[in-house]
């Protein structure tokens, strides 16, 4: 009976200990960061890639359909790959609208004053309803599913960040939650590589991110001349690891897990 006993036990324990090899059972982390990529020209977008598995660190992209350096955009047949590739290595993924789409302001009637930086009304004014606007971030979660199969969190990021709180109740009426980052998150790779070098921009990353901290960058960035990734990209990540950070998705982030899983 206890031959038997003891046989259960070790069983048990090997049992166990395959499932956390697995990663079925990762440990628990006090320390989180939760890093996002908007999509951009997608120029880095592979070497990015590259960095992330490497170092089996998730992220949350935020995607939009950019013109890209492959002469296309970054939501079309020749990107779908790429993405799915992504959602099978478990990232997770929001909208960014679909032509990355600015607020402006805000008008009577409950519409908005928009423009347009990608598609076909590229640069154009227009005055759109709140309709308008919530089908407009619903082209990417679309897209998205068409790509891959998988379904994006219900959450989206106004480009540049810019909203009002009737734009973001507008976005939540048709199921869509807004992500913004943190003072520190920003890490710079939308300015100019002369007056904000890699090395300047790692340096402060490094002293300036705490836990808890929503990170920005993008996959390619065209006004800048030295790009940010992978050459700032790998050292944050290892230098955060050092210092007792882990990287996780937004789907876990305490502000948005309720609101994910009541509308997911």
């Amino acid at each position: 009976m206890l031959r038997h006993a003891k046989f259960s036990v070790v069983t048990t324990l090997c049992l166990a200990l395959t499932v956390t090899a697995a990663g079925a059972a990762p440990a628990t982390c006090d320390k989180p960061v939760y890093l996002t990529f908007d999509t951009g020209h997608m120029g880095v977008a592979p070497l990015i890639a590259d960095v992330l598995a490497r170092h089996n660190v998730k992220v949350t992209f935020f995607l939009a359909n950019e013109r890209t350096k492959t002469d296309g955009t970054s939501l079309d047949d020749v990107w779908a790959p790429w993405w799915k590739a992504r959602a099978a290595e478990g990232h997770a993924f929001g909208s960014h609208t679909y032509d990355h789409v600015y607020w402006q302001g805000d008008l009577p009637g409950g519409k908005f004053r928009v423009k347009p930086s990608a598609g076909p009304d590229t640069g154009k004014r227009a005055e759109w309803t709140a309709e308008q606007y919530c089908a407009e971030i619903k082209r990417s979660a679309t897209r998205f599913h068409q790509m891959t199969g998988h379904n994006m969190l219900p959450l989206y990021r106004a480009p540049g960040g810019k909203t009002s709180p009737a734009l973001l109740k507008a976005a939540k009426a048709c199921g869509f939650e807004h992500v913004g980052w943190a003072p520190a998150g920003f890490l710079g790779d939308e300015l100019p590589s002369d007056k904000y070098p890699n090395a300047k921009l790692l340096d402060q990353a490094l002293r300036t991110i705490k836990p808890g901290d929503i990170l920005l960058a993008h996959l390619g960035i065209w006004s800048r001349q030295d790009p940010w990734a992978p050459a700032v990209l790998e050292p944050l990540i290892v230098g955060l690891q050092q210092k007792g950070y882990c990287f996780a998705t937004l789907n876990t982030h305490p502000a948005y897990r309720d609101w994910i899983a009541t509308h997911h």
